[in-house]
């Protein structure tokens, strides 16, 4: 028995819904930004084009059904899905809720409610929201009464016994801490306890949340001082306010590198994370960009082996290690077999599981 569980980050985008018909076309998927993405230097990996799965339609249970038999062909222990909740408002919320009836769908899962203002970024509009959150404790007890069967179904990701539940920005929140309290209140009142998670994300991190059981870190912009080191351009940027006017370019060997060199000085529960490749330049037309240059299985396979080797679980059940993510096909960070790699990333997981199980 593996005394590690593998989740990877899911983004159930792929399927047409009002809203991006609405806001992007009629039809829209982001398969139309992956597609039409132009390499942007001598030796830029643009477009990414899926392999083995093609360009699916989460719509259908039998490409849902794929992603499964793959992940778990490959050591995957489960998905964490984003979840879009906009007080009452969800948005993509169809392929999840298609495997919460269909019991065929057997792969173990889990949230993280993606719980930014939805902006038009991806068009160059940084100032325009189509979509805002809005909080209060009503709207956390409709959350929660939403979300229920989900916490119930016996395929949800637990430890101990408890639900795990992440929210990606808790920072946003005007007190995370109470909307915790409520939710476990609710809990209570339903016979279970819940496990709360805070991501780490867009450099945010620190142990910050007393009700949070534990934290997720988020790979790439967790970097925790690799930027002083590599990207002096960025540090200068950030200074004198240019962070949108160049493009960041991170070479991902020396990168690797310095995430298995750096020293733990974590004193909280956090969980690890990386990611097998990063780069938003197909959602970035005319725009600024960032990327891991030169992504490669061997050295995600190098990241994942030092931390299955060195992440000591924090008792039998917290033992995730995240991986960013299954299907960021928009921000080339995926799993999911491409038309340059094959299935090079699957391999490197199965290839680091087998070694230490």
């Amino acid at each position: 028995m593996k005394d590690k569980r593998v989740i990877a980050i899911h983004l159930p985008q792929f399927y047409p819904f009002p809203e991006n018909d609405e806001w992007w076309g009629k039809g829209f998927t982001e398969w139309r930004n992956v597609t039409k993405a132009k390499p942007r230097f001598r030796g830029h990996y643009q477009p990414h084009l899926p392999a083995d799965l093609g360009f699916y339609d989460l719509r259908l249970k039998e490409c849902r059904m794929e992603q499964e038999k793959l992940a778990k062909e490959y050591g995957i222990d489960g998905f964490c899905y984003y979840h879009y909740w906009f007080n009452g408002h969800l948005i993509m919320e169809k392929p999840v809720e298609a495997k919460l009836a269909n019991k065929e769908e057997d792969l173990p899962f889990m949230f993280c409610w993606a719980n930014e203002d939805w902006h038009r970024n991806w068009a160059g509009g940084y100032n325009e929201t189509l979509i805002s959150q809005n909080y209060s404790k009503e709207d956390d007890i409709e959350h929660f009464k939403y979300l229920l069967p989900y916490f119930k179904d016996e395929r949800y990701i637990r430890v101990n016994g408890k639900p795990v539940f992440c929210v990606y920005k808790a920072s946003l929140m005007p007190d995370y801490n109470k909307f915790v309290e409520t939710w476990q209140a609710l809990a209570k009142e339903n016979g279970f306890e819940l496990y709360m998670c805070a991501f780490e994300a867009s450099g945010e991190w620190g142990k910050k949340y007393r009700r949070a059981d534990a934290y997720v870190e988020f790979q790439p912009q967790n970097k925790e001082g690799f930027d002083r080191k590599y990207n002096p351009l960025l540090k200068m940027g950030r200074k004198f306010g240019w962070k949108t006017r160049f493009n960041e370019m991170t070479p991902y060997g020396p990168y690797v590198n310095f995430q298995i060199n750096k020293k733990n000085t974590i004193d909280y529960k956090r969980y690890p994370s990386l990611c097998p490749s990063w780069d938003n330049a197909c959602r970035r037309v005319g725009q600024p960009f960032q990327a891991l240059r030169n992504a490669n299985p061997s050295d995600f396979r190098r990241w994942l082996d030092h931390l299955y080797h060195t992440f000591t679980p924090f008792s039998k059940e917290e033992n995730f290690i995240f991986i960013n993510a299954w299907n960021e096909w928009a921000e080339g960070c995926h799993l999911e077999p491409d038309q340059k790699w094959g299935r090079g990333y699957l391999e490197a997981i199965k290839a680091v599981i087998e070694k230490y199980n």
